[in-house]
């Protein structure tokens, strides 16, 4: 009998902790409903997938890296006016309405607050494992193909222009002033996208950023041949 009770009691904890996690991909569904294509709910679901597979490497709590996963877009500032505490307060209400610890959410909270690039220039306050992950899927998913395309598609969002080569990229912005950018399509890509492979946070991620890190070397080769004629 010592062996039933701690195999019942653990498989009641992965119940409740897939209800949450279905109630949370209902709920991002719905909120992202509309939403730009490279902040969509399938950018959340292929963020989610990625993240798993990442954590099974990692020693995390697996609920806090899918609950960030799946929120850590809820609200992005870049669609509200800049307002950096409408997806954590967001997330923390819906959270709190399912009864989810304290301590889970604030860990989820502080993941949404620090996981994305914003020039990559501000200091880091704070850091986690489960943080670490999902932030290596978030960015695996800013580059290779996928980066690509979001990069292109909201580019074309924000009407910006695809290439001016009199913009110098600025890689030494302030995150007011990588917030406020309306730098070409592929300005952006050395001022953030090339930039992601060296910061990523596991081992796992950085073997996967490398190669979509040569992908995007590949089209930018392709992109300027093209661009002044040559092939």
């Amino acid at each position: 009998m010592t062996g039933v009770l701690p195999q019942i009691a653990y498989r009641v904890y992965l119940y409740g902790m897939q209800q949450i996690i279905d109630e949370t991909v209902v709920f991002v569904k719905k909120e992202l409903a509309g939403a730009e294509g490279g902040h969509d709910w399938w950018h959340i679901y292929r963020v989610w997938q990625q993240a798993k597979h990442i954590a099974a490497k990692e020693a995390v709590d697996p609920l806090v890296v899918e609950l960030g996963a799946l929120l850590h877009d809820i609200a992005d500032s870049k669609f509200h006016n800049g307002d950096e505490n409408i997806g954590p307060a967001k997330a923390v209400a819906f959270l709190q309405n399912l009864a989810v610890s304290p301590e889970i959410i604030a860990h989820v909270e502080n993941i949404i607050r620090h996981i994305s690039f914003k020039g990559g220039n501000h200091e880091k306050v704070f850091y986690s494992t489960e943080l670490g992950v999902v932030q290596d899927a978030d960015r695996l998913d800013a580059i290779g193909a996928i980066g690509i395309a979001r990069a292109f598609n909201y580019g074309g969002f924000t009407n910006r222009s695809l290439y001016d080569p009199a913009v110098v990229p600025n890689l030494e912005m302030t995150k007011e002033a990588y917030k406020n950018s309306t730098a070409p399509t592929i300005t952006h890509f050395y001022e953030k996208l090339l930039l992601l492979k060296d910061r990523m946070n596991t081992a796992t991620g950085k073997e996967l950023a490398a190669e979509r890190h040569a992908f995007m070397e590949i089209f930018l080769d392709r992109f300027y041949k093209e661009w002044e004629g040559v092939i």
